[in-house]
């Protein structure tokens, strides 16, 4: 199976994904996090990160196909111009607080990083993506509660 996938990487490049789930943070907290990225549209667009600049932020919605209804607020969206992305999206706040969920997506061309680990392909973005929410400052967590 490995064998596979590899091939179809050297073939077509890989695509790269990875989602850090932060649970049980104060809802104050991750709708603070949220304001300040939605707050920060403007001074995204067009930014620069090392090799990566800002395409495009936006506050993801979508239209349903098959009945046409539309969902908003679907997540803070930082697409970058390679293609690379960032997306923040606020998921159940209740009693217990919020989860703030990240999803880093990014595309390796070069065979010779096809054999990374997640993380250490998306250690740019994971990069990008904590310094632009400011997540450790506004929520005290370090560390993703769980990496997928």
């Amino acid at each position: 199976m490995e064998a596979i996938a590899r091939e179809h990487w050297a073939r077509f490049g890989r695509n790269v994904y990875s989602r850090h789930d932060y649970e049980g943070i104060p809802n104050d907290a991750a709708n603070g996090v949220m304001k300040l990225l939605h707050d920060s549209f403007a001074s995204l667009r067009g930014a620069q990160f090392g090799h990566l600049q800002v395409k495009l932020c936006d506050d993801f919605s979508y239209t349903d196909p098959v009945d046409g209804s539309v969902s908003t607020g679907q997540g803070v969206r930082i697409i970058f111009t390679d293609g690379s992305r960032i997306v923040f999206r606020l998921s159940g706040t209740g009693t217990e607080g919020a989860t703030l969920r990240i999803y880093l997506e990014a595309f390796e061309p070069d065979v010779s990083k096809h054999h990374l680990d997640a993380q250490q392909s998306l250690a740019t973005l994971i990069s990008i993506a904590l310094q632009i929410s400011e997540l450790r400052k506004r929520t005290g967590r370090e560390q993703p509660t769980v990496i997928t």
